[in-house]
Order: C-alpha cells, then structure tokens, then sequence
C-alpha cells in the first residue's frame, strides 16, 4: 500500500503500477478521502474513522497530528495494530507517517506507534534528502547523495530487505508510504529531464474564475498571471517526474513478491491521501479545497479472486481501507469503532454498496497579515504564488458526496457567516462549473442538509446507514432506487 498526494489525472507516470495493480485487478474510479489535507486523510486511514471522530483536523501538533492526545486515544486501535495483536501479522511501515511525527513534543523519534514489528517512520514533513528515519525507534541520519539517500529508493530497499528477512510462518502486512509526489519535488537524476513539455491539465475548470462559489475561491485572481502559470505547469512537471521513482518501487516489490511465490497470495493496494489542483478556478496550486480534484484519488487493488481488468463505479473513502484489510484478514470490523466498511466483497462478486460518504476539513488562517501581502489582513494563509490564498479560518466546510444509480451529486456547507451551500450534479458538470444551490428542488436540498447533520455527528455503524438516493432508504425521492453497480 503506497501514497502521497497525487490526483487521479496522475496516472501516466504510473504505467507499471498501472500495469501491476490496476489491470491485474480493479480500479475504483470513485475513490475519495475523508479530508483533503495530508495528516488528517492519514488519520483516517489509519483508524477507518472520519476527522470528528479521530479529531486530527490539520498538519499542527496542535491540531492533534501525531500529538500525545492522538498516540493515547488512537494509535492503540489503529487497523495495523489490530492485525498485529489480534491476528497475528507481521507488521512493516516505511515512509510518511504523519507530519508532526518524531516532534520533540510528541515523543521523538524514539516513539514507535503500536502495531508495528519493523519501523521505519519519516522523521516530520516529505522530504528527498536530508532527512531522518526512526528505525525501530533509533534515528538514521540520511545526506544527499542520491545513491544511498534518495528516500523513494531507499524505502524500496527497505521494504525488499523486510520481504527477504521476515517469517515465512505469519502473514503480513506492509503500508510503504512514499512523500513523492509531495513538494519539495525533488526527481531521482535519471529523470530529471522527463515530461520537459508536459504541462497541467487544461480542463474547463482551469483559470477560470470561480464566480458562485465560496469567497476563497472568488478571491483567486483571473486569469492567472503568466508567472504564476509558469510555476504551476513546472510544479505539475516536476511531480510527475518524482512519480517515475514510485513506479520503478512498485515494479520492484511486485517482482519480488513473484519471485517469492507470494503475489498470488497477496492482496496489493494501491492509493493516496489526497488530491491536487494546478490552476483550477484560477488557484495555482494546493490541496485543501472541496472540489474533485482535491479529494478524489486513485485506488486500485489485486489479489486473491479480483478478477483483472475490472472498473468500478463504487463509491470508496479512505475511512474504508482498514476495514477491507481486517476483513482481508478475517478480523470483524464490528468488533471495532470504525466508521468505514470493508469492501472486499465489492472486489470479489460486485454486491451492492452504500451511496454516500463525508467529506470534512477545518479551514486555517493567521492571526497576522502576510508581509508578502499587507492587503490581505489576517484569517488567511497558504498566499502563494501571486497572494491569491488557498486556505482560511473559515474555510472549514462539510460535504456529501453521493454516487448511486440515479444520482452523482456533492452537496457542501460552510461554517462561516454566511452558511454557503455549494451543490454540484456531477452527471451534468463534471467539472463544477456551476453551483446549483440556488435553483436545485428545496426538497433535496432539505433532505441533504439533514443527510449532512446526520453524517457530521455519526459514529461507526451509524455512519453506514443508507444515504438520501440508496435503495434501502424510506427518504426515497420518488421511485425505489437500484443499488448502484459497477
């Protein structure tokens, strides 16, 4: 299992993953994540809970990621922990854990998070060099030359070694967790001159203003300067270049794993924590917002009896990942606080499935104005490049995001003055050009406000219940719905 932030139109650096997963497998292509930012996306997958309910709400100790509050209310009942005390793994990370890791504050790097028989945990933030690794709780100091730091390639090695020295005699599990293609971006020298005039997508979204969408978006300059185009279309390059490494890691453990005589009793997942965006609604570049193009990710899996080449439609959050793995591992995930469900058996014989999930993120802003941009005044942050801001306060918003057969919809709200409603029918709009609040039927509206209330304060099972369009709810609008099929 391996991630860092990328979005699903991130796929052509990938063609051997592509090739070793998602053709020898299924690929979702409605895989989203509970928050659109690193730590709280990574909390969640790790728990199987939505950000209420673990209370990781942004990349700051302070906002609870890899705090000391976290460690004693979560790490224990992590799904890597589970497996590990309950059903006897082996258990191997490497890489990204989550950003505040190895804080001062919070332990060190001394600390090793439970449920883990072998460590190797990124000291903080991604990084390609220079860095710090806790090796089993010890600290592994690394340079800058690329043949023995360069962390994408050194997490392959690590993850290699960890398949030729561990039991033969108990399952395992490994998540192998590389920053690329996070910033600062930096490509292994072999390609650095790849994708030289590859450019971001240009989507009907992309430098256009936002005109009915929430203040943060209409702030966003439009059009974009030519700097600031600039440096997005570099950033964008640049990402896909560090991707080629995490294509060249995965090739390396699928062979191996073949090799062993281990693949075909392997279950691979493949993901990320959350998307990006490069110039849509004129925002040069971040995560954070509510949009596609922030929480959707890729994910495809093979293994046992998922039959290759398949697509589905299912709607998937991250909040679902540990689920599917107990269950991979015959652990019941009822025994648990987990609010997600496991979909192994949408893998294995396409049974119905839920229609809705939650989205949630807590904005953050500055009690200071930015010297760089003395107009701007507090309550905003992430002012780069050109002061057009990707993120405040009140930026703290909640959605539904609903697939089923006779729906495809986002229904948003923001905790602010204003309440702002965003409603978007992905059918007709793919792209959210257009906010539907103020003309879509009131009684939709009604039912998905609720909806979200509902979602907001849910916990475990209560999470699961049968959204506005599903098939076995009462609130049904009109006709009986199908469950909705790949």
């Amino acid at each position: 299992m391996t991630y860092g932030e990328m979005s699903s139109l991130g796929g052509n650096p990938l063609s051997k993953t592509k090739k070793l997963i998602g053709d020898a497998g299924i690929s979702f292509t409605n895989a989203f994540v509970a928050s659109p930012l690193c730590c709280p996306s990574r909390a969640s997958i790790l728990t199987g809970k939505y950000p209420h309910n673990h209370h990781v709400i942004n990349n700051t100790l302070e906002g609870n990621c890899s705090s000391t509050a976290w460690q004693k209310s979560e790490e224990d009942h992590t799904f890597p922990a589970l497996l590990r005390s309950y059903a006897g793994y082996q258990t191997f990370f490497a890489g990204k854990y989550l950003n505040q890791y190895g804080h001062a504050e919070a332990g060190g790097v001394e600390h090793v998070p439970p449920g883990w028989s072998y460590w190797v945990g990124l000291e903080k933030n991604s990084k390609y060099y220079n860095y710090t690794l806790s090796v089993n709780g010890k600290a592994q100091k690394h340079g800058a030359e690329y043949s023995k730091d360069y962390l994408t390639d050194v997490l392959a090695n690590m993850s290699l070694d960890f398949l030729q020295y561990k039991s033969s005699y108990q399952p395992f599990f490994m998540m192998v967790s590389t920053p690329a293609p996070h910033s600062p971006w930096t490509a292994a020298p072999q390609y650095q001159d790849r994708y030289n005039s590859t450019k971001a997508p240009r989507d009907p979204n992309f430098n256009v203003h936002g005109k009915d969408k929430h203040w943060l978006i209409r702030q966003a300059k439009t059009p974009m300067t030519n700097s600031s185009v600039q440096f997005l279309d570099d950033a964008f390059r640049k990402r896909w270049r560090t991707l080629l490494s995490v294509d060249d890691l995965v090739e390396k453990l699928v062979k191996r794993l073949e090799v062993r005589g281990e693949l075909d009793n392997t279950y691979i997942f493949f993901t990320s924590d959350n998307g990006y965006h490069t110039g849509q609604f004129s925002l040069p570049m971040d995560k954070r917002q509510l949009y596609e193009f922030d929480i959707r990710v890729p994910l495809m899996v093979r293994g046992p009896n998922i039959k290759p080449n398949q697509t589905s439609k299912m709607l998937v959050a991250n909040v679902d990942l540990g689920p599917t793995i107990l269950d991979i591992a015959g652990y019941n995930v009822n025994k648990t606080q987990m609010d997600g469900m496991s979909f192994l058996p949408v893998m294995v014989n396409a049974s119905s499935w839920r229609t809705d999930i939650l989205v949630e993120y807590e904005g953050e802003g500055s009690n200071v104005s930015d010297p760089a941009c003395p107009l701007l005044g507090p309550g905003v942050s992430e002012c780069f490049p050109d002061c057009v801001c990707e993120d405040s306060y009140n930026n703290t918003y909640a959605c539904v995001r609903t697939v089923a057969s006779s729906a495809n919809l986002q229904y948003c709200e923001f905790d602010d003055n204003e309440v702002f409603v965003e409603v978007y029918n992905m059918t007709a709009d793919p792209f959210q050009l257009s906010n539907i609040a103020k003309t879509i039927d009131q009684e939709i509206l009604e039912k998905m406000n609720h909806r979200l209330m509902m979602l907001q304060s849910c916990s475990g099972q209560s999470c699961r219940t049968p959204g506005v369009y599903d098939s076995r709810s009462f609130e049904n609008m009109g006709e009986k719905n199908k469950n909705f099929h790949s």
